[in-house]
């Protein structure tokens, strides 16, 4: 089997690949992100999972590389992304429990030794249950916020408040396992 790098520095997704018993290392990708919404929030995905993959893939060229981007979008062309203090992460919660927001994630993998890629991405819509002030605090006090897109988990503490999702679970903490099983099938990469 091919060597599969995951070009993230993300825990959840990392965790996701472990839990799901697929072999991997990890190198953190440099390239830079776009935050600014072109045409649409998936063309906005896709193209940073494509630059985070191939700026990792041209260190690896015998790897299989998997690069990810994950935003959630509030509509009106309000794109969401990693909070900047516990501040900006406080208006970002009151934001989303306003409305039902969406939760994109890109995904490109490459073989670096073909050239072959493969991109694609998954969203889901999220239904948040509105917070006092307190009770955001409080959710800060035992959840970090600023590695996250929105700034809120989903397999933890945020399970609380999330009352109800249309759509992947994964891709809410960041990486669609399914949709990934799918794109691995199509790339020769056997997982079961």
């Amino acid at each position: 089997m091919k060597k599969i790098i995951l070009a993230s520095g993300s825990q959840q997704r990392r965790k996701l690949l472990e839990l799901a018993g697929i072999k991997f290392s990890v190198e953190k990708s440099h390239a830079s992100e776009k935050e600014k919404i072109a045409s649409s929030c998936a063309a906005l995905v896709k193209e940073n999972a494509l630059a985070k993959a191939r700026e990792v893939a041209c260190r690896h060229k015998g790897a299989l590389v998997i690069g990810a981007d994950t935003v959630v979008y509030a509509g009106a062309k309000q794109l969401i992304l990693k909070p900047k203090d516990y501040q900006d992460a406080k208006r970002i919660l009151k934001l989303l429990f306003s409305r039902p927001t969406w939760v994109y994630t890109g995904i490109a993998i490459i073989d670096a030794r073909t050239g072959r890629m493969l991109i694609g991405y998954e969203k889901t819509k999220v239904y948040m249950s509105r917070l006092n002030d307190q009770e955001i605090d409080s959710y800060h006090k035992k959840m970090h916020p600023f590695d996250k897109a929105g700034g809120f988990d989903i397999e933890g503490v945020g399970s609380l408040f999330i009352h109800r999702i249309e759509g992947c679970y994964t891709n809410v903490i960041g990486l669609p396992m399914a949709k990934l099983f799918s794109m691995l099938k199509k790339m020769g990469v056997k997982v079961l």
